[in-house]
Parts: structure tokens; sequence; C-alpha cells
């Protein structure tokens, strides 16, 4: 079927909002909360309208004033997420202590919702919700304290959330294999750091990278992997400051 050009890209910050005859049973408020309970306790696959309407004993028409479809409400929900992130202060004097905060706080937040791993980058104009304008706006206005280019400051934005996101959603997946394993994080490296030695006899150097982890907290293994990358975005980062050449 042809696109209809004059139609506006399918959102549910696009769509004009329905009049309401009446005052509806739930907020939508109460709706995004629920749909995120549900998701951290049981996951992506588990969310539908009807399912968040037995939750909330209510009908998926009840629902209609405020969401229309499954997509709709994962926008509403990954929003809601970003609310959780720390907003860069603008005239911060350290521009790269604030992006770094950010960065971690986002990575925090993934973490702490797993489920994202698997929605991010398919979420239609998730970008237009009020809370990821609210990031991004503060995210640019840092950048461009610091002395980017008025050009690169949203690139400079897009490259930091990038390295935050593609490292995350690894850590992500992980972390949900093991819920379901219902193995610990320590107890499933343990097991699995004989097997990995063994493999590792004909190649020196992850003999000895493996070796190292033995008796380390692979929680904090992760987060000092985490932290070394960002620094070295920070670092590629810095050299942009003030600079108007290509």
């Amino acid at each position: 079927m042809p696109v209809d050009k004059k139609q506006p890209i399918p959102s549910v910050w696009t769509r004009p909002q329905r009049r309401k005859r009446e005052q509806p049973a739930l907020s939508r408020d109460q709706i995004v909360a629920e749909a995120v309970r549900l998701l951290d306790e049981e996951g992506i696959d588990a969310l539908s309208l009807r399912r968040l309407g037995t939750r909330l004993n209510a009908g998926a028409t009840s629902f209609y004033s405020h969401v229309t479809n499954k997509d709709e409400l994962i926008e509403l929900v990954v929003d809601e997420v970003y609310g959780e992130i720390e907003v860069p202060d603008t005239d911060a004097a350290d521009w790269r202590g604030a992006a770094g905060g950010c960065a971690r706080s986002l990575r925090t937040a993934i973490l702490r919702h797993p489920w994202m791993a698997s929605v991010l980058g398919g979420v239609g104009a998730a970008y237009l919700g009020p809370n990821m304008m609210r990031i991004s706006e503060g995210m640019i206005g840092m950048f461009r304290k610091a002395g980017f280019p008025a050009d690169e400051a949203d690139y400079a934005v897009s490259t930091l959330t990038a390295y935050v996101i593609g490292m995350t959603v690894s850590e992500a997946a992980w972390l949900t294999m093991l819920a379901r394993s219902g193995a610990s994080e320590r107890e499933w490296v343990e097991r699995l750091l004989p097997a990995a030695e063994e493999a590792a006899r004909s190649h020196p150097q992850l003999q000895e990278q493996y070796a190292a982890l033995r008796g380390k907290d692979p929680c904090a293994t992760r987060d000092d992997t985490f932290d070394y990358g960002l620094q070295r975005v920070l670092d590629g980062l810095a050299g942009r400051t003030g600079r108007e050449d290509g």
C-alpha cells in the first residue's frame, strides 16, 4: 500500500489528541507505570494491551484515549525510563564530568530495565518524547557551552549516546540471560572460566587475560570496562572543543 506523505509519522507524540467526552477511568501515568512494572517483571514479550488491562482490571478500550496500540505504548514506556536519566548541567565548568555523569546515568537506566535493549532503535519517534527532548536539549547545551562548534554539538551527543547504548545493550542481554539461569554473575563466570582457559591454551594473550579475571568481581570489571571506553570517547571529543577546522 502506498504511503500517504501528507499523514504525520505514526507516533504517540505526533497524532492529534482525541477529545475527551468524559474523564477516562485510567490516567496515562497509571497505564505507563504499570506497563513498566510488567516489562521489568516479565520482559518485552509479555507486553500487550490485553495483558496490561488484566493487571489494571480494565479493558483494552479503557486505554484508547491515551494509547491506541502496542507501538505507542512502547514509545511511552521508553520515554518514561528516559525520565530517570540525569540531565547534564549546561553551566558545569567540567563538561567532561557532566557528560560522563549523563552517560553513566543512561547506562544505569538501561541496566535497571533490561528490556530496553530490545526496543532501542525501533521505537518510532521516541526522540519527540518530553524526557528525551529534555535530555537532548541539556546535552546539546552542555557541548555548546564547552566550546563545540554549533554544527558539531549534535554529532557529539550522537557519538556519546551511541557508545553508551552499544556497550549497554550487550550488558543488558547478558544480565537477562543470567536472570533466566538463576545463577549470580560471579557464579556464572566462575563456572565458565575453566572452559575458557582450556579453549585458550594455544592463545597466550587470552590465557593471561582469563587468568587475571580469577577472583575479580565481574560487575566491577564491567564497570571498569565501560568507564575506560567512556573516557576514551571523551578524550576524542575533547579535541574538538573550540575548533572550527575539519
